[in-house]
């Protein structure tokens, strides 16, 4: 069962990665993704405004007040002396509210983690940071 839900997650995802983003909506902000630092595997629109994505590659949003949960899996890696040093795999929703989107403006929205502590930080075009995650939920 586990299986043949993991083929139709990816079968989704791919199904996503293989359509053209669409054009970008002069009268909306728009969100992109990054993960600047290594270890990162997923990160992904989850909901807008507590209602479901249905693609994760980004968010377009009408100018105001939004609240943006993303999913961002990554790895963290053992230490040595005995320890397991096979990499552990991490699963983890974190919401970033920001009251000030603008019109025809491009934000970015970079996930990264330090061990087993994920964060999320949202840049204007000007790369100026104007919000951070509020909240972080953690699959163990």
């Amino acid at each position: 069962m586990h299986r043949y839900l993991l083929f139709f997650a990816l079968g989704a995802l791919s199904a996503c990665a293989a359509s053209p983003l669409p054009d970008v909506n002069p009268n909306m902000a728009w969100v992109d993704f990054a993960m600047p630092t290594p270890g990162g595997k997923v990160l992904m629109a989850e909901r807008l405004d507590n209602q479901p994505q249905r693609d994760g590659r980004f968010f377009q949003v009408t100018p105001g007040s939004h609240e943006l949960t993303v999913r961002f899996d990554f790895e963290v890696f053992g230490g040595g002396m005995g320890m397991n040093t096979d990499p552990q795999e991490r699963l983890c929703y974190m919401t970033i509210p920001y009251e000030h989107f603008e019109a025809g403006q491009r934000y970015r929205l970079e996930a990264r983690s330090l061990a087993f502590t994920p964060s999320a930080r949202l840049y204007n075009a000007q790369r100026q940071l104007v919000a951070e995650e509020r909240q972080v939920n953690c699959v163990p």
